[in-house]
């Protein structure tokens, strides 16, 4: 197969990396392939469909012109700091520039141990394999930065975690895989000029304007930091948790990275966790903007001696993280019941909602998605109306003297809250029917659903609704 690879990263020193093929896998069949993926990034689809396509997206095959390496990073795993992680189980493939002229990172995950495995087996199961494949295209298909889902392949293989699990290769695509603990790997061997090489090639691939500022180091920091707070705010705006945001997981590129013990939340709970790993909440969708700054202070570390260990300049950029984040998210909620502009008060209403929604329990989702038709219409209340029946249509009198201000704000609303997410329970079942039982229909059928999160469909209502009691997802499993 024919695709024009421009391996950037692999011209650096071989310090950021380990040069190693993939492992070829015994059987490699094709699940699913992103077509309109395929096309962005000018690839052929109906090649890579075919057996030799098969065979690359398996690892089993390196196209001409790839150069395949496992990244080397560290990282905070839970607050401890790991100095060697890598990837262990992963190889990235090489880069292409897509039709739109960017460039990306073509990865496989899953694909075969490598000198960062650390006596791990290097392969991915099938179920977390599918998860990434559907949650990373539901991110994407809500306008969330995210890495995607090129293809997902089976190996023909059985891996071992608690039990015997069928083995899969995702193919994913990235902006980079650039994270914090990329950053700090380099920091903890003392090397400066790597840090520098490090920040001078992230800065010419994700943040050119900075280099053409007085202090280029301190722009990248800037600038890091204004996608990271975005990227959070936009989680918390559709209730999503991912459930693992350690440093090595935090793309320097802004998207979302790495979807492991991933979830997003039911009832509305700003203490809610789902990762089976998280054991002291650490990582709960209410903690997530303050592990995010947390990481980027990680960062600000690693590059002080780039700021000429200037402390001062270091805590402004990271002081930033805060008015980024809530013009983002204070913003999105005013929007999400149908206020546009920032006049006095609108930030009580949305404050005084979510106050409303957490003693009741209200589905996050389904709440916003029903407020779009009770802004059209009082009668549409009792399907949002709470156990706390007066505190409601207290708050709904005051929202609709505020929205009588507005133009239409029905529909500007459906157009910010999804009617559909990838509820929990849903996902487990699309999953349990791939793995059990090798019925791939609910996973593609979800698929297309994700895909157009904002449409009203009564077809879809399966897909909406929150789960019933006998269904509730109460913890998520990290796939390694």
């Amino acid at each position: 197969m024919h695709i024009q690879f421009d391996n950037s990263y692999a011209r650096l020193p071989d310090r950021f990396y380990a040069r190693v093929d993939p492992t070829p896998a015994a059987a490699p069949a094709l699940v699913r392939l992103n077509r309109a993926l395929a096309e962005q990034l000018g690839l052929d689809a109906e090649e890579l469909a075919t057996p030799q396509g098969v065979a690359l997206l398996a690892g089993n095959q390196v196209p001409k012109g790839a150069d395949p390496i496992a990244l080397a990073y560290a990282g905070h795993q839970f607050g401890h700091f790991v100095p060697q992680l890598g990837d262990g189980r992963a190889n990235l493939l090489g880069e292409v520039v897509g039709q739109d002229g960017v460039r990306r990172d073509i990865q496989l995950k899953g694909s075969g141990p490598t000198p960062f495995s650390r006596r791990g087996d290097g392969r991915a199961a099938l179920g977390p394999v599918l998860r990434e494949y559907l949650i990373s295209e539901a991110m994407a298909g809500l306008g969330i930065p995210t890495t995607r889902a090129l293809a997902a392949v089976t190996t023909g293989e059985t891996v071992w975690r608690e039990t015997r699990l069928p083995g899969a290769v995702l193919t994913r695509v990235a902006a980079s895989h650039i994270r914090v603990g990329t950053f700090q790997y380099l920091a903890a061997r003392g090397d400066q000029d790597d840090v520098r090489r490090l920040a001078d090639y992230a800065i010419a691939r994700h943040y050119p304007d900075a280099a053409r500022g007085p202090d280029p180091y301190r722009a990248f920091l800037d600038q890091v930091v204004a996608r990271q707070a975005a990227l959070v705010a936009q989680w918390l705006l559709v209730g999503f948790i991912h459930g693992v945001m350690n440093t090595d997981n935090c793309s320097v590129s802004g998207e979302t990275i790495d979807y492991g013990p991933c979830a997003f939340m039911d009832g509305y709970d700003p203490a809610t966790v789902f990762s089976s790993i998280d054991h002291q909440g650490r990582y709960a969708y209410g903690n997530q903007p303050r592990i995010a700054l947390w990481n980027l202070t990680r960062l600000a570390e690693c590059l002080l001696p780039l700021l000429d260990n200037n402390e001062d300049a270091a805590k402004q950029s990271l002081q930033g993280f805060a008015p980024h984040f809530e013009a983002t998210y204070f913003g999105g909620l005013r929007r999400k019941i149908g206020l546009s502009g920032e006049p006095e008060g609108d930030d009580n209403l949305t404050q005084d909602l979510l106050k409303l929604m957490a003693a009741d329990g209200a589905d996050f989702t389904q709440t916003f998605r029903r407020l779009c038709d009770a802004a059209d219409s009082p009668a549409a209340d009792a399907a949002v109306r709470f156990r706390d029946g007066a505190g409601y249509d207290a708050w709904a009198r005051r929202w609709r003297v505020r929205l009588a201000r507005e133009v239409d704000p029905g529909a500007a609303m459906r157009a910010v809250n999804p009617a559909v997410i990838a509820r929990n329970h849903v996902v487990e079942a699309a999953l349990t029917a791939a793995v059990e039982r090798a019925d791939f229909g609910p996973f593609e059928t979800l698929l297309d659903v994700l895909s157009q999160p904002y449409r009203d469909d009564p077809a879809l209502e399966q897909y909406a609704r929150p789960p019933r009691h006998e269904e509730r997802v109460r913890q998520t499993f990290c796939g390694t």
